[in-house]
């Protein structure tokens, strides 16, 4: 083989080489991705049933349910047009409420229940995602009318 010849291969070698490095870590950084989902999406079928994901909506007014033996806490998260079950064992945030806004971490299981495995409130009135802001905007700049009672009694 001549010096050449010999110079190409280990070209050819680098260059496969990297190309499955960029494979690999392409692979690894699209596991680790955590997309944002509304109730709607779920509803649309938009969600991957296998992977974890966020969660964001409103707590349903009169949905949460807490088992007097265990941290466990059932509640439903909406937005505008759906609702999604939420299953959650842990200590929930503080400012945690119906009508507050949430993102929730978890993924849904086969009856399409979403279980929780953290979550987020908003730390203050004035802030909310933006996606999320998104989902509840009716068309005219403001929240959809089933959470406007709960806000107007959650700010008095």
């Amino acid at each position: 083989m001549t010096a050449r010849r010999q110079r190409l291969a280990w070209v050819g070698v680098l260059l496969i080489a990297v190309a499955v490095a960029v494979a690999l870590g392409s692979m690894a950084f699209r596991e680790n991705l955590m997309y944002f989902h509304t109730p709607s999406d779920i509803a649309a079928g938009e969600v991957p049933s296998s992977s974890s994901f966020r969660l964001g909506g409103l707590v349903a007014r009169d949905s949460v349910e807490r088992d007097s033996d265990s941290l466990k806490v059932a509640f439903r998260i909406a937005d505008c047009n759906n609702e999604v079950q939420v299953e959650y064992s842990g200590i929930l945030p503080d400012l945690f409420r119906e009508g507050q806004g949430i993102v929730t971490t978890g993924y849904l299981d086969d009856q399409q229940r979403f279980i929780a495995s953290q979550v987020l409130a908003k730390h203050d009135e004035n802030y909310m995602p933006p996606a999320l802001a998104e989902a509840l905007d009716d068309g005219t700049g403001h929240s959809c009318d089933p959470f406007k009672p709960v806000r107007a009694a959650n700010a008095s």
